[in-house]
């Protein structure tokens, strides 16, 4: 099974933009996608139905920000839309997908550009690690995909130095991100790869993709449990719908 997270910065402007085409010829089983900025009546979900895919989306209240969705040619038993926690349900931030052998989730978490945005993000955070902390004892086989707006450690991201008092890179954010997966998560694409340079979004300005100055801040974390189905995680830098790229995991059950 072939899981794909993509933070599109706007599905339709996304489509735009060759996605259709580009998920048709890749043909993920299941796509998870981050900051579609849009409502379901905005989106053109029938080219979604025509290529297979069961498609589910939670936008924010706010129109024309945030929100996530889950697209899948699998039909899954249930799908949650939200925590319940309404100061993430208001900004369209979790959505989840359980099937027989395992639950996925599409994560959208807040980045801190501002102090009252850093604020929400650390709040944001406690939160979502005492509902992941709750959520596993009935759903142990899990995968949270998604833009987690941390980049972990120095190797990923291309200047750790310079950026060390920036949001997504502040001491405090990669030790949450640390304690969260050593709660029972691993970080797919390092079990795979432990080069550098491997980087999921690019700053628009100062050419920064072409030259290769990126971020790791998109994950496929997999609960411990399905580390040994767990066959390929990899990165797709060479997909151009965003100023994020898709990252991807292979599963086989």
């Amino acid at each position: 099974m072939k899981i794909i997270s993509y933070n599109v910065n706007g599905i339709r402007a996304a489509m735009k933009k060759g996605f259709v085409n580009w998920v048709e010829s890749y043909n993920p089983d299941v796509i998870c996608l981050q900051e579609i900025k849009a409502t379901k009546d905005q989106i053109e979900t029938e080219v979604f139905d025509c290529l297979g895919y069961k498609n589910f989306w939670f936008s924010a209240k706010k129109k024309g920000y945030s929100g996530v969705a889950i697209l899948t040619k699998k039909n899954p038993v249930n799908v949650v839309y939200g925590t319940g926690i309404s100061s993430m349900d208001d900004e369209g931030r979790n959505i989840r997908a359980d099937f027989d052998q395992f639950s996925i989730m599409s994560l959208y978490l807040p980045s801190g550009t501002n102090i009252q945005r850093l604020e929400y993000k650390f709040n944001y955070m406690r939160e979502f690690q005492n509902y992941i902390n709750k959520l596993g004892i009935s759903y142990p086989n899990l995968v949270i995909s998604g833009d987690y707006n941390i980049c972990h450690k120095p190797i990923d991201i291309h200047d750790p130095v310079r950026n060390k008092n920036v949001s997504g890179f502040l001491p405090e954010e990669r030790k949450w991100l640390d304690n969260f997966i050593n709660s029972g998560f691993e970080d797919s694409f390092r079990i795979f790869n432990q080069g550098a340079h491997n980087y999921s979004w690019w700053s628009y300005r100062a050419n920064a993709r072409s030259n290769n100055k990126g971020w790791r801040i998109d994950y496929n974390l997999v609960s411990k449990n399905l580390v040994c189905k767990l066959k390929d995680s990899f990165i797709l830098p060479r997909v151009f719908h965003s100023d994020h790229c898709p990252v991807g995991i292979q599963l086989k059950f």
